[in-house]
């Protein structure tokens, strides 16, 4: 019975294939629309620092080195976001934005197990997400050593202009509109047919009225 159903569905599918095409070409014209035309592109930059631990830190705290590690780049990652430091870098750099734009644009984050932390930034413009990072870098690495009582940052790479965006993701976004494009497709096509009460073929007398069918008339 079910094999028998899926070969109807198939069928019914295929007899109606041009309503999934065109649905398919539909979205993936939108979606190539909006993503040269409508959505932005976004560049990131990073930068990776190497920060020394605090002086006395381990005598203060009896943690492992893994859990250390992130409750510092924790504390690194409040300080590099901090009001102060984004003051700071807006003045330097003679940026017009705000606060509140830095800290949704920045990111601190470990890199794997190691004491190497690394700060991004995105941006539309590729050179104002370079400058933000280096910005950032030079004001922490001041703020840090004052802060935390660190002993010594060292940056490991500074950050260069990114030459490619992240966003959007032409493929992705294109492959997403694409099945997605049959999948509604797909739902219109059996909608149709739900809908559809109409007789179409001798089976359709068997199968709605339950009656048999004696004749045809040519």
């Amino acid at each position: 019975m079910f094999r028998k159903q899926l070969i109807e569905y198939i069928e019914i599918l295929r007899n109606k294939l041009w309503i999934i095409i065109s649905s398919t070409v539909l979205l993936l014209m939108i979606s190539g629309i909006f993503s040269f035309f409508i959505i932005k592109p976004e560049y990131q930059a990073f930068s990776t620092l190497m920060i020394g631990k605090p002086k006395g830190y381990y005598e203060a705290i009896e943690y492992n080195d893994i859990l250390l590690s992130q409750k510092l780049v924790s504390t690194y990652s409040e300080i590099a976001k901090s009001r102060t430091v984004s003051n700071e870098v807006i003045k330097n750099l003679g940026l017009d934005i705000t606060y509140d734009a830095i800290r949704k644009k920045v990111n601190i984050t470990q890199v794997g197990d190691t004491g190497i932390i690394k700060i991004e930034s995105r941006d539309e413009n590729p050179e104002v997400a370079a400058k933000l990072v280096n910005g950032i870098v030079e004001v922490f690495m001041e703020k840090v050593v004052k802060i935390m009582n660190v002993e010594n940052v060292q940056i490991i790479d500074r950050a260069e202009i990114p030459k490619k965006n992240i966003r959007p993701i032409l493929v992705m976004n294109m492959t997403a509109a694409g099945i997605l494009g049959i999948i509604i497709g797909a739902l219109i096509v059996i909608l149709i047919d739900y809908l559809d009460n109409t007789i179409k073929t001798p089976e359709d007398i068997t199968k709605y009225i339950e009656l048999p069918i004696i004749g045809m008339i040519p």
